[in-house]
């Protein structure tokens, strides 16, 4: 069962729907970069490129459960 988000981002209001183990996993990576939920969504915004975002937020799952945490160390801070 997906789990919808509500997220404003570039001024404009979106909603990004993921399984829940998803959800865990990016709540984890807001924690460890020091980000909000919304500060967490901000930046990956800002990374997934023309990817839907919640392919990017799927895949920077999968990265960080893989080991990469490159994620957490790059970018501003928030």
């Amino acid at each position: 069962m997906l789990k919808k988000r509500s997220v404003s981002l570039s001024g404009h209001a979106t909603s990004v729907a993921l399984e829940p183990e998803f959800w865990a996993v990016l709540d984890a990576i807001a924690v460890e970069a020091g980000l909000t939920q919304a500060g967490l969504m901000k930046r990956i915004d800002e990374w997934r490129g023309r990817r839907p975002l919640a392919s990017a937020c799927r895949l920077l799952a999968l990265d960080w459960v893989g080991g990469d945490r490159s994620f957490a160390d790059a970018g501003s801070s928030d």
